[in-house]
């Protein structure tokens, strides 16, 4: 990888966006015959009306206004991380929109290929927004670079529905808590994008209210041993969101947030959204799992440490610290979890 993009004059953005750690968003193949075949009739009258309210578009002309930076000032601390920040973001919404993109491209099944040309619709908007603002501070990603060159990894469409609801609807959390937050402190919005949240998050939820009809019209998605897979997302998501967001310190410091707090705080929304479908709930505030965190994270410092100063036995520390984290994960997989087992699932509009 490394060769072919010193062989093509790709930027440094470009490079840290191809790359594959923990904690980076991948790019996802799946089965596409599978996807083909999902029924949606029993929640037909509700997809419809969410199929409407795709089309309708409301978002778009919100998208299409320009950014305006004048009042842009990244202090020099800070640089790195925004950059970071506004780096995995592309990456993640590119991700999402090249997955529904080729799902469109290889599906018969109008409702899913109805439904998968509007996400990409959305997700590339908002990648394209995103890149926006890195091109203003003078850098960008390579979008079609990346599409070719990123790795792919194969996921079952039952892990493509798990993990990209929680995706969704996490980033609908994430989105509404920052933009709340700066609409009561907006001495500390340092860029404009920020004021993009509160229309982005809206087609978050959505998004996430699509997979979540998806896996009500196939309820044996959410019963027997999928509940260990949907507890398995449930960890995995919200574990990288904890470690990813605390190596980012000044960016929070910027916006006047705790990174600890902030993430908290986003677990509470999308578990209490994630009960209109999740049969299961992570309990967040048990004391034991929020030290499992604390420790997954000091193992990534201690990675990254190890790593930056190379040799041999950098190799063998970093190979004895995973092993760590991947003790550490299976014991808070084992933690006892909250049961959301309810007579019927209802779909329920967030009171934030």
């Amino acid at each position: 990888m490394s060769q072919t993009i010193a062989a093509t004059g790709i930027s440094a953005t470009t490079e840290k966006a191809t790359q594959e750690t923990l904690l980076s968003p991948r790019f996802y193949r799946t089965d596409y015959d599978a996807m083909d075949r999902l029924d949606i009739s029993p929640v037909r009258r509700e997809w419809d009306e969410m199929m409407a309210e795709f089309e309708r578009d409301e978002n778009r002309p919100h998208f299409r206004k320009e950014i305006t930076f004048e009042d842009v000032n990244i202090p020099e601390e800070l640089h790195d991380e925004f950059l970071d920040f506004l780096t995995t973001s592309v990456t993640s919404e590119y991700s999402g929109c090249v997955l529904y993109q080729e799902i469109q491209k290889h599906v018969n099944n109008k409702d899913i290929a109805d439904l998968m040309g509007y996400m990409a619709r959305d997700e590339s908007r908002h990648a394209g927004f995103i890149n926006k603002s890195l091109k203003n501070l003078g850098v960008a990603v390579d979008l079609g670079f990346l599409k070719r060159e990123k790795a792919y990894t194969f996921f079952k469409p039952k892990y493509i529905f798990y993990a990209t609801y929680l995706s969704e609807k996490i980033g609908y959390a994430r989105y509404i808590t920052i933009y709340r937050h700066l609409e009561r402190h907006p001495e500390h919005r340092f860029h404009p994008i920020f004021k993009w949240f509160m229309e982005w998050c809206n087609d978050e939820f959505r998004h996430g209210e699509a997979f979540a009809l998806i896996m009500r019209a196939n309820p044996h998605l959410t019963r027997g041993v999928n509940k260990l897979w949907i507890r398995f997302f449930l960890l995995a998501v919200y574990s990288t969101m904890y470690v990813r967001d605390h190596t980012r310190p000044q960016l929070y410091r910027a916006l006047g947030m705790d990174p600890t707090e902030f993430d908290y705080k986003v677990f509470d929304i999308t578990t209490e959204i994630s009960k209109q479908i999740f049969p299961l709930t992570l309990d967040t505030d048990n004391p034991a799992f929020r030290r499992g965190l604390e420790r997954l994270r000091d193992i990534n410092i201690a990675t990254q440490a190890a790593k930056a100063r190379g040799g041999v036995f950098s190799r063998l520390q970093r190979g004895w610290l995973a092993l760590r984290g991947g003790a550490i994960f299976a014991r808070l997989y084992l933690m006892p979890v909250k049961s959301n087992e309810l007579p019927e699932q209802v779909r329920m509009a967030p009171a934030w």
